[in-house]
């Protein structure tokens, strides 16, 4: 019987990107609207990716096999 090929989290896959060096990077949310009420580096800080925490990156990573 043929070993079963494990499915990628196809929420994470559209959210996260699998960097050459092997970190996992995302753009944080949450920028694009009220932007009134947040302050100048606030929303400066939100427009640069972000990288996940080492701490979790083997629980994200799990969810993007195929990548």
């Amino acid at each position: 019987m043929a070993k079963l090929k494990m499915k990628t989290n196809r929420t994470a896959a559209k959210r996260l990107k699998i960097t050459a060096s092997g970190k996992v990077k995302y753009t944080k949310g949450g920028v694009s609207h009220y932007n009134t009420k947040k302050s100048s580096k606030r929303k400066r800080q939100g427009k640069k990716p972000q990288y996940v925490p080492e701490c979790i990156e083997h629980r994200v990573k799990a969810l993007l096999p195929n990548t």
